[in-house]
């Protein structure tokens, strides 16, 4: 793992439940994507989620968001999300696994 994504997500109150129950889902899509070492979505708050994925390079890191997972929140933007997710690319430092 050298890099990483970390995704804001912003949903509106009334779809709150409905962007919880798509991130929830979206793990077994991460599970086949092979250049996606981890995975992990997560909720903030009430209507804030983010998601957070490391790769051991870019090519896989540009396949991710090029992937089944980042079409659905971005095909999701206009009618479930206050605005469209804020995704950053990051270098990880460090890192401690099981």
């Amino acid at each position: 793992m050298k890099i990483g994504l970390l995704a804001h997500i912003e949903a509106k109150p009334e779809h709150a439940d409905e962007v919880e129950a798509m991130l929830r889902g979206a793990v077994e899509l991460a599970e086949a994507e092979p250049g996606t070492v981890t995975w992990y979505s997560f909720r903030q708050d009430a209507t804030t989620f983010g998601v957070f994925d490391t790769f051991d390079d870019e090519q896989g890191r540009q396949s991710h968001l090029e992937g089944r997972i980042a079409a659905a929140l971005m095909g999701s933007a206009e009618t479930m999300l206050s605005s469209a997710p804020v995704i950053t690319k990051v270098d990880l430092l460090g890192a401690k696994a099981a």
